[in-house]
């Protein structure tokens, strides 16, 4: 089974493009209020004329026609003004049509060189189809855009005119509101937002322009980490000085899996401002998966020292990702005791309780969050999901329908449809999906991949695949397509063409390390070309050398190859960064064909402690242990 690492994409509210596109993406599709006009024949439009193209595309939008409208508005674009460029990108990218949205964008950005937002969205479509040199220059010239009132005055374009500001006040949006969450770029990028941005504002001389920060949500909306980070460090790195660009670079360089970097990035921005809690943060975190635990955990009590307000849980958060639960477990009790919010501590307890596999504690943690009214829909999914742990599928499926309309309907959905298809409830469980993207028709791409997966995760990869190729006509060539399109392909059985189709990636996305990795591990897994996978899988860890999966990768190949020495000690590694069921199974595999039956066995049952529903580890244990229970 391909290895496939999904890269979290971290979103930030404040944004004023991310909900343009949200929006948008609700209007494609849907017959009302896209368009007041329905003739009973389209007649082809004028070539080159801008307003009968619009006309065209705007009644393809009211029927449900999102490549129709995407390349009517693309060839309105090429003959319109800077507005008309502008709607035409932000269409085709709701879309997910990449080659519109590339065409209609690059003509924006050549009509309004200085507009930020033509900046941003040129360089979120570069990165989705891994232009990074292109994405680079966008970047820059966002960075250093004049004012919106000096933009106003250059522009030469009407509608370049009436928009130029529109990025300033997402930069003010953005520096009103917090970040959810603790890790990942939103962290940052909620700290530096909230430095303040005022339209018509320049910067401070040694500051970083906040509207930055809310650029890389933006950016990592539309592609992974390594990607952005790659495109964004030079530009960080030489904008500013300030602590709070060089704390986002730290984030972004540990979402990409390079903690070294992430380490550089905060020592510097420490190093400006001594008690930056952003940086102490990602300092703390780079320790623990570089393996210090003495510096992880002093870093945490100096971070919650000098702001306790941001840092309340930072010792908690580490000691869990350093494997020490129960130090996280009476921390926790130590900060109920210190007022902390009862709440948050009760659903960390209940979390920490179901990562470790305790699902009776974890089950009754939630339980009395629910009955107590502090649990959220979260919790509620949680509880959905130790019921299908423990083999109760009426009850979980239950547990996933009371939350059908609500903020994780997709996951809740998905899921349902994962245990309807285990029972042969084909139907209900397609239905499930059918009917949300009915409701819901800016999911309708997310939900098509999501369905593919789980067909092909069900013993029906052939009807999967049938989807994706339908999909690619609706968004032509597009990278998430044809990436899963090749996962599903190996599933199939059909490695050749799976191999073929991620070298074909390849050819496109030179140096991706995801594909890269991917295309190693298959190769590997099927035991061809040992020595190119090797290399191949290498590459990618240069980019993104804490990546669990590819080192997961390299252990596999070097298993491969004999060579179980070196494969247990990289394995124990990928396991120590993501404790997931695959590399453990991969890593038990190593350990006892290396004589280490007893270490093997205890890997594999804290494994299965975490993960019970493992596919790939249940068919490990059936090799080694078949008469285990």
């Amino acid at each position: 089974m391909t290895n496939v690492h999904t890269i979290n994409r971290r979103i930030s509210p404040g944004w004023a493009i991310t909900r343009l596109l949200l929006g948008l993406s609700a209007c494609v599709a849907l017959a009302a209020g896209c368009s007041s006009v329905r003739p009973a024949k389209q007649a082809p439009p004028p070539k080159g004329d801008p307003a009968a193209l619009t006309v065209v595309a705007e009644i393809a939008l009211e029927r449900g026609d999102c490549k129709e409208a995407s390349e009517s508005y693309a060839k309105a674009a090429e003959v319109g003004a800077a507005s008309l460029a502008r709607r035409a990108s932000e269409v085709a990218l709701a879309c997910e049509h990449l080659p519109a949205a590339w065409r209609s964008v690059t003509r924006w950005r050549t009509l309004a060189p200085m507009d930020r937002e033509a900046n941003a969205l040129y360089a979120a479509v570069a990165l989705k189809l891994y232009h990074i040199p292109d994405a680079r220059a966008a970047i820059n010239d966002f960075s250093h855009a004049p004012p919106a009132a000096e933009r106003g005055k250059a522009a030469g374009d009407g509608g370049q005119g009436d928009q130029t500001g529109a990025t300033d006040e997402a930069g003010q949006a953005g520096a009103g509101e917090k970040s959810a969450g603790g890790k990942g770029a939103g962290a940052a990028a909620g700290k530096g937002a909230g430095a303040g941005a005022k339209a018509g504002v320049g910067r401070k001389a040694g500051r970083p322009d906040p509207s930055l920060t809310a650029l890389t949500a933006l950016l990592l909306e539309q592609s992974d980490a390594p990607t952005v980070l790659a495109a964004m460090s030079s530009t960080l790195e030489s904008a500013s000085s300030a602590p709070e660009a060089l704390s986002l670079l730290g984030e972004l360089a540990l979402d990409a899996f390079d903690a070294q970097r992430a380490e550089h990035y905060a020592q510097q921005a420490l190093e400006r401002d001594p008690k930056d809690f952003a940086a102490k943060r990602v300092l703390a975190r780079a320790y623990v998966v570089r393996g210090d635990a003495a510096k992880a955990i002093s870093t945490a009590r100096e971070a919650m020292h000098d702001d306790p307000a941001h840092s309340t849980f930072d010792l908690a958060e580490v000691l869990t990702e350093l494997g020490r639960i129960e130090d996280a477990h009476q921390e926790l009790e130590r900060l109920r005791s210190a007022k902390a919010p009862t709440g948050e501590i009760d659903r960390r307890l209940a979390l920490l309780a179901f990562d470790a596999g305790d699902m009776k504690e974890a089950q009754q943690r939630f339980a009395e969050l629910a009955s107590s009214g502090q649990a959220n829909e979260a919790a509620l999914l949680y509880l959905a999901d130790i019921a299908a742990r423990d083999g109760d599928t009426d009850a979980a499926i239950a547990g996933y329908r009371r939350l059908y309309d609500s903020s994780v309907a997709l996951p809740a959905r998905s899921r349902a449809a994962s245990l309807l298809l285990a029972r042969s409830d084909r139907k209900e469980a397609l239905t499930l999906l059918d009917d949300y993207a009915s409701e819901h028709p800016e999911s309708e791409f997310e939900l098509t991949l999501a369905k593919a997966h789980l067909l092909a995760d069900h013993g029906d990869a052939e009807t999967g695949l049938a989807l994706l190729n339908t999909a690619l006509e609706r968004h032509p060539n597009h990278p998430s397509i044809e990436y899963d399109r090749a996962v599903i392909l190996e599933q199939a059985g059909r490695v050749h063409d799976s191999v073929t189709a991620l070298e074909h990636l390849l050819t496109v996305r030179i140096d991706d390390p995801t594909l890269l990795n991917a295309l190693g591990y298959t190769l590997a897994d099927h035991n061809l070309e040992l020595p190119h996978a090797e290399s191949l899988i290498r590459r990618a860890l240069v980019v993104m050398p804490d990546s669990p999966a590819a080192l997961d990768s390299l252990g596999w190949v070097r298993f491969r190859q004999g060579d179980s020495k070196t494969a247990v000690v990289t394995l124990e590694r990928a396991y120590y960064i993501s404790h997931d069921s695959e590399i453990a199974a991969h890593w038990g595999e190593a350990l006892w064909v290396s004589g280490e039956h007893q270490r093997a066995r205890k890997v594999w049952a804290a494994a299965l402690a975490r993960t019970p529903d493992s596919q790939q580890l249940k068919a490990t244990l059936a090799r080694f242990l078949p008469d285990a229970k």
